[in-house]
């Protein structure tokens, strides 16, 4: 009687064992180490295990993936996504996630643009969608039509932030979603203030563009912008330096002399009254609030300061702009710098 009773002492014993490990293979802490995934349409489930497999902590939780995979069909079932398996997350978790679709977001970016093409460029690298097909919807003209565009001037709608959105979002989608996010950025506090600026939410948007591209510095920002507004009042040309090298395509232009001013385009602020047809850049959000904030003064002019620090020097007339521009020169040519 004792040896059977030691015997099913034992057996029990085993089977707790079992139930254990058992547990310990499925619910328990089978990812040793954070991993990130991606799955797109030409992704093969092997490409998956190959992935992941590497990332569990032992043979046990490798065998106990491939069986709870195969008992839910992953290899049919999985969706595409970018997936972070954290560390200690287990197999039952893990199988479940790919099979519901449960990605992670990724954490896009939208920052410094001056170009469509740049634009779809820098989403491409953060997304699964390539450039090619970012921009072909950025100018599709009825996808425009329904983001209330025209022509090029689809990169207006992007407000500089950070945004989650899933990593395989499709174009059109991530479009909609920016229209969105712009049209939250317009609150009724800085929508109240276009009456002030006496312009539409486009046209402060192309001149916090170009308010962006003449400085960084954001105490600076709202004096500049007030010389522009003085300047369109006036209907004087705006004759800002960025929009020739916009114009050009030569960004890296460092001084602008009188032959290109003269450089037929639309984008041409010396030889074309008002506003460019587009923005210039995408522009931060202390520009844009800069424009709807812009500093009242009678400034008509600004030039770089010979200390070369990035400020400006501000004048009144073109006498006193005029010799603010030579002090200018000057620093520059004793830099030596060439165009």
């Amino acid at each position: 009687m004792k040896k059977v009773l030691k015997y099913l002492l034992w057996v029990a014993v085993v089977a707790v064992c079992g139930l254990i490990l058992l547990y310990s293979a499925f619910y328990g802490k089978a990812i040793g180490t954070e991993r990130i995934i991606y799955i797109n349409q030409a992704t093969q489930y092997s490409d998956i295990v190959e992935q992941l497999r590497p990332a569990l902590r032992s043979k046990l939780h490798q065998r106990a993936f491939d069986f709870y995979a195969e008992r839910l069909n992953l290899e049919e079932r999985f969706r595409t996504g970018r997936y972070l398996f954290q560390e200690g997350e287990s197999v039952i978790r893990a199988v479940r996630r790919l099979v519901l679709g449960e990605q992670t977001a990724v954490k896009l970016v939208l920052g410094e643009a001056r170009t469509l093409p740049q634009l779809a460029g820098k989403i491409a690298n953060q997304i699964e969608a390539d450039s090619a097909t970012l921009l072909s919807a950025m100018r599709n003209k009825q996808l425009r039509k329904e983001l209330g565009f025209v022509k090029d001037s689809t990169i207006a709608m992007f407000v500089p932030n950070t945004y989650e959105v899933w990593w395989d979002v499709a174009p059109e989608q991530l479009l909609h979603r920016i229209k969105r996010e712009y049209d939250r950025f317009w609150s009724a506090e800085r929508t109240a203030k276009l009456k002030r600026c006496k312009l539409s939410k486009y046209e402060v948007m192309t001149l916090a563009s170009i308010v962006y591209e003449e400085t960084k510095i954001p105490s600076e920002m709202r004096m500049i912008a007030g010389v522009y507004i003085n300047r369109l009042r006036g209907k004087i040309a705006l004759g800002a330096c960025p929009t020739i090298k916009y114009a050009m395509g030569d960004f890296e232009l460092q001084r602008i002399l009188h032959k290109h001013l003269t450089y037929r385009s639309p984008f041409n602020t010396y030889i074309n009254r008002g506003l460019p047809p587009a923005p210039i850049c995408v522009p931060s959000i202390e520009a844009i609030d800069a424009v709807l904030n812009y500093a009242e003064h009678k400034y008509l002019y600004f030039c770089a300061r010979p200390e070369l620090d990035g400020r400006h020097n501000f004048a009144r007339t073109l006498k006193e702009h005029n010799a603010n521009a030579q002090k200018y020169a000057k620093a520059i040519e004793k830099l030596r710098i060439e165009n």
